[in-house]
């Protein structure tokens, strides 16, 4: 119980750090230089400049029904952290339309205003939460049409920047789209992680003399496979899992074992998003406290 009530909290703590960085992004860079975001936010923003109403009421209103569908489709905990995420995202751009601006060099603003909205908005979804409607609108349409989720949300964002042309002026569009290009970069790394995990897979016919260098030289336990290439018959395929900077000693392990055994192995390296279950712990480090815990 006590377990469940921390990750909880946790979750709902990681959201409104998320909330509070979009809302000095958006605040104290984006806006005041005349620079939008993508989607719901983009089109509160213009509708907020035009209309003359408080941003935060506008975001507010213009969620509203994808909180209800959001219910329906997505089940009641993802809509109770939708619902959490516009009452905190409205209170903040509350508060934080009462700051300064920082600077009014625009390439500045839109540079550290990307990426506070990106870093904001990946804790957000990363910790299970929304804070716009757009995608929920493409997943709803892509499940009855032949458009994919990202084809519409790319065409719904193309036309709020065309729009913003009108509104902003040719430049600001522009610069809108740097900002919404560096905060999806950072919403990627921050809901998917930057890689620095990596992951090799190696087909060798020396998988013990290789799995025993990978463990003594890296400290790395190996996960042994049976696999048979087409023209090469049966081998053993390892698979292992290490640090980014741990890649180039692993290229030399396999290459002194190869040489000793004068038989090639073949090598491809991966990209891992995220580790479940273990530390990513090196064999040996905890030798001294039993079992290591150990991929």
């Amino acid at each position: 119980m006590l377990h469940t009530i921390r990750t909880f909290a946790a979750r709902y703590i990681m959201i409104t750090i998320g909330i509070v960085l979009v809302s000095i992004g958006l605040e104290v860079f984006l806006i005041p230089n005349h620079i939008i975001d993508g989607g719901i936010t983009g089109i509160s923003i213009m509708f907020s400049y035009l209309a003359k109403i408080p941003l935060n009421v506008i975001v507010i209103l213009l969620n509203l029904p994808f909180m209800f569908i959001s219910l329906k489709q997505m089940g009641k905990r993802f809509a109770i952290g939708y619902l959490y995420a516009m009452i905190v995202l409205s209170i903040g751009l509350m508060i934080a339309g009462n700051f300064e601006r920082i600077t009014d060099d625009t390439l500045l603003a839109t540079l550290f205003g990307g990426v506070l909205l990106g870093i904001g908005v990946g804790l957000v979804i990363r910790y299970g939460a929304c804070m716009d409607g757009t995608e929920m609108a493409a997943i709803l349409i892509s499940k009855k049409t032949d458009m994919s989720v990202g084809q519409f949300v790319l065409i719904c964002n193309l036309f709020i920047f065309t729009v913003a042309t009108f509104i902003f002026g040719f430049d600001r569009a522009m610069y809108s789209l740097v900002a919404y290009f560096v905060a999806s970069k950072l919403i990627d790394t921050v809901v998917e992680g930057s890689n620095q995990v990596k992951a090799a897979l190696i087909v060798t016919q020396h998988q013990q003399e290789v799995s025993q260098a990978i463990l003594k030289s890296l400290g790395r336990t190996v996960t042994i496979m049976e696999g048979e290439g087409m023209f090469s018959g049966k081998k053993g395929i390892l698979y292992v899992v290490l640090t980014r900077v741990e890649v180039t000693e692993l290229r030399t392990v396999i290459e002194q074992v190869d040489i000793e055994t004068q038989s090639p192995s073949f090598v491809t390296i991966l990209d891992v998003s995220e580790v479940m279950g273990n530390n990513l712990m090196k064999y040996g480090k905890q030798k001294n406290k039993g079992l290591s815990r150990i991929l």
